[in-house]
């Protein structure tokens, strides 16, 4: 009976290992494709360097997830009671991690507010200069999501580098400026008339609430999928444990 029971936890380890390491190979694709050839993604992000460490941190979740996989198939398979030690390690320490980094995430929740986004774009916004992160994520955003300002257009009058930068020349950046279509190779309506503030030439919306609304879904799916990653990994360490300690 024990050896039954311990047959059935060697592979139930194995295919949800095997799954595991499909899921990493994915990832490391990915990541891989990005830093290879990101013209998909140039809409989002531009030339801005958040691309690449988005794609370093793939290669690397998708590493680590590749080399979960083979040690928890390999030592489920064979048996080894090193190999299923180095496992549950590694487990542990990837639960751990994601354990301090959702505590973290409920202390600094503040730092998510309307009020944070609009006291930063106020104080660090600089217009078109592609050579400031700051800016240049930003310009990207409003023109990806056609938006203005995290409130509005009405942010840009209390935003003291852009008015310093731009002389008040400026009512709003040309990031504002509604296009056709709206995207960042898309043909400027007119920017004459929405650098003056005219409504049918800018876009009102403030992005705050349209990426609150684009991805509010996409939030509680994600919250969800956290939580059952976290049970999973929780029995993947019980598994393990139960197999080493089984393992003659």
């Amino acid at each position: 009976m024990e050896g039954d029971c311990l047959s059935c936890m060697k592979y139930l380890m194995f295919v949800f290992n095997f799954f595991i390491f499909l899921g990493g190979a994915c990832l490391l694709g990915i990541g891989i494709w990005v830093m290879v050839d990101p013209t998909g993604f140039r809409e989002i992000v531009a030339a801005n360097p958040l691309l690449i460490t988005g794609a370093y941190i793939l290669l690397a979740m998708g590493g680590l997830l590749f080399l979960l996989g083979f040690l928890g198939c390999c030592g489920a398979v064979r048996e080894n009671k090193c190999l299923l030690l180095f496992f549950f390690l590694f487990i542990l320490i990837i639960f751990l991690a994601e354990l301090s980094a959702a505590i973290l995430a409920f202390i600094f929740r503040e730092n998510l507010t309307r009020e944070f986004f609009t006291k930063e774009l106020t104080k660090h916004y600089q217009g078109n200069n592609d050579t400031d992160v700051f800016s240049a994520t930003w310009n990207s955003v409003m023109i990806t999501f056609g938006c203005c300002g995290v409130n509005g257009p009405e942010d840009f009058r209390f935003a003291s580098v852009f008015r310093l930068l731009t002389l008040d020349s400026a009512e709003v950046p040309e990031a504002c400026c509604r296009r056709e279509p709206q995207t960042r190779d898309g043909v400027l309506l007119s920017r004459e008339e929405c650098l003056l503030g005219r409504d049918l030439f800018l876009n009102k919306q403030g992005c705050y609430t349209v990426i609150l609304n684009t991805f509010e879904t996409y939030v509680y799916l994600a919250g969800a999928l956290a939580i059952g990653v976290l049970a999973i990994e929780l029995f993947a360490m019980i598994f393990a444990m139960c197999l080493f300690r089984g393992i003659q």
